[in-house]
């Protein structure tokens, strides 16, 4: 069901997706498939020490939202940004649904559904006032 306001709460092994009105709120867990993604650092040229993105994860990630409005992305570390840049190269329309990246490090997902909400409030507050418009 397409919602006006999701949050996507993700890290390198799951995301949690919560769309959610005034009155209700979907959930879903996805994980990634197989093994955890672990980063090796070696000494010397053979590679960054980063793991490589996860396209498969990123892209069930991206179905579970397709249909929002507006997305707010969050979660401890660099996958959040791992994945606006995925939806950036391979779903530029829903990339610009994207309207806050932020950090929240391994909150319940109540804390995270009423960060959003809070997100949302000020947002629509700030993007409704007179000489502001949303795309």
């Amino acid at each position: 069901m397409p919602h006006d306001h999701v949050v996507v709460w993700i890290d390198h092994h799951e995301a949690h997706v919560q769309g959610f009105t005034q009155e209700q709120n979907d959930s879903v867990v996805i994980k990634t498939h197989g093994e955890p993604r672990k980063v090796h650092r070696h000494s010397g040229p053979m590679g960054s020490g980063k793991a490589p993105e996860d396209h498969e994860f990123f892209e069930r990630v991206a179905q579970a939202i397709a249909d929002d409005r507006e997305v707010l992305v969050v979660g401890p570390a660099q996958a959040k940004l791992e994945l606006v840049k995925y939806l950036e190269r391979h779903h530029a329309q829903l990339a610009k649904r994207i309207i806050g990246v932020e950090t929240l490090d391994h909150p319940t997902d109540g804390q995270i559904l009423e960060h959003a909400r809070r997100f949302f409030r000020a947002a629509d507050r700030m993007l409704t006032q007179p000489g502001s418009h949303r795309s």
